[in-house]
């Protein structure tokens, strides 16, 4: 606005030292003619954001007690299966051997078991002994194979409880962070109500993800898989890319401003980008040819056009006479706009499409070559005359 009145006034003071009538028009034209030709759109969207990882690992021990030994430091890369924690295995130790033992016991057992089994079919055979006899003996032997499976499975977990000692990395990854020290007592998440104690947290950093705050005006026009630009303040020379992974759909209000968080992914090979870094992102919504496009500022509604119109002084009964009809789509996607013709300036129906708010694709109602009006809106007009006879009547024009 500041621009426009600079301007204005530049051309008051021109008009009111002296100019000739001629200038004096030409110096308070309201409007200017632009020609429907083929255009490139280009419209992009910046917000900001952080780096974050895409996903998160947090390791945890299965087993309870003393950290004996940490085998990794915050920043270090680490392979799968490579040892990260070892936890004191006494107890575990001590809990193989009784199952050992116990097993050993089993077995000792079943063997007992199955002589009896023999002799007892051989003695129930001959009628030595009693059914009920019989039947104790064969509930004897089938107790003492469930007692040997008992304690083959108690072996067997004793086992895994002691290999639970030793924490491996689940995956690849760089360690972000890291909660406990040599020494200190944990607990297991198989048993502690909150879950455990967490040793460390590790992530791929190899691809990252911005998590971008767009505004909501602006959320309709980000689609999934579209190139965005990154900038970071630490490299600031340099340019990074990545695509659009999710729109999410629960919005955040921040100092009144309804936002939607887009997450983007980026590849990090070089490992430049680290975790909360802040970034400026330039997501590219538009960026494409079109055969006829006309400024924006030249499309016109119902509401707007008489005034328009008579800025260009076009007889009110021909603006009436155009609006007689309704048009599908008025004000969604068709506009009105003020053509130049051999007769003088005529009112035509326009269907738009896209547009990168300052010239807008039209896919009907005007060819190649034809010229369009652009004017200012009728309070803009209403200002500048006021403005005008304000400034000329200070210099005595």
């Amino acid at each position: 606005m500041n621009k426009i009145l600079s301007i204005l006034l530049i051309s008051t003071l021109l008009v009111s030292c002296g100019g000739s009538d001629d200038a004096k028009e030409d110096s308070f034209k309201y409007y200017s003619k632009e020609e429907a030709t083929n255009k490139s759109l280009e419209l992009s969207i910046e917000a900001s954001g952080e780096i974050e990882a895409i996903s998160t690992v947090e390791i945890k021990s299965k087993a309870s007690g003393e950290v004996l030994f940490l085998g990794a430091e915050v920043g270090d890369y680490i392979k799968k299966g490579a040892i990260l924690a070892r936890i004191d295995q006494r107890t575990p130790n001590n809990i193989l051997a009784q199952a050992r033992a116990d097993l050993e016991l089993s077995k000792v057992r079943l063997e007992n078991a199955k002589s009896q089994l023999s002799r007892g079919q051989a003695l129930h055979a001959e009628g030595s002994i009693a059914d009920k006899d019989f039947e104790d003996i064969q509930e004897n032997f089938a107790s003492a194979q469930s007692a040997l499976v008992r304690t083959e499975v108690n072996l067997e977990n004793s086992k895994i409880s002691l290999d639970d000692t030793i924490v491996r990395s689940p995956t690849e990854g760089t360690i972000i962070s890291r909660s406990v020290e040599v020494g200190q007592v944990i607990s297991s998440p198989s048993v502690a109500v909150g879950g455990g104690t967490i040793l460390m947290r590790m992530a791929d950093l190899e691809s990252v993800r911005v998590r971008a705050l767009v505004d909501e005006i602006d959320v309709g026009k980000v689609r999934v898989g579209q190139d965005v630009s990154i900038k970071v303040s630490a490299y600031r020379d340099r340019q990074f890319f990545g695509k659009v992974a999710k729109i999410e759909p629960l919005a955040k209000v921040e100092q009144n401003v309804t936002l939607f968080p887009i997450l983007i992914d980026i590849e990090n090979k070089e490992n430049l980008l680290l975790l909360g870094m802040n970034t400026d992102v330039i997501i590219q919504i538009l960026d494409e040819s079109v055969s006829l496009s006309i400024p924006t500022s030249s499309l016109r509604t119902r509401k707007d056009i008489k005034s328009a119109a008579a800025l260009l002084e076009m007889p009110e009964e021909q603006v009436n006479t155009f609006l007689k009809d309704k048009v599908k789509g008025e004000s969604f996607n068709k506009f009105i706009v003020i053509k130049d013709s051999k007769i003088g300036p005529e009112l035509k129906w326009v269907q738009i499409g896209k547009s990168d708010l300052t010239n807008v694709e039209v896919i009907n109602g005007l060819d190649k070559g034809d010229q369009v009006f652009v004017l200012p809106s009728q309070s803009l007009v209403d200002y500048q005359e006021k403005f005008r006879a304000r400034v000329s009547s200070s210099f005595g024009a």
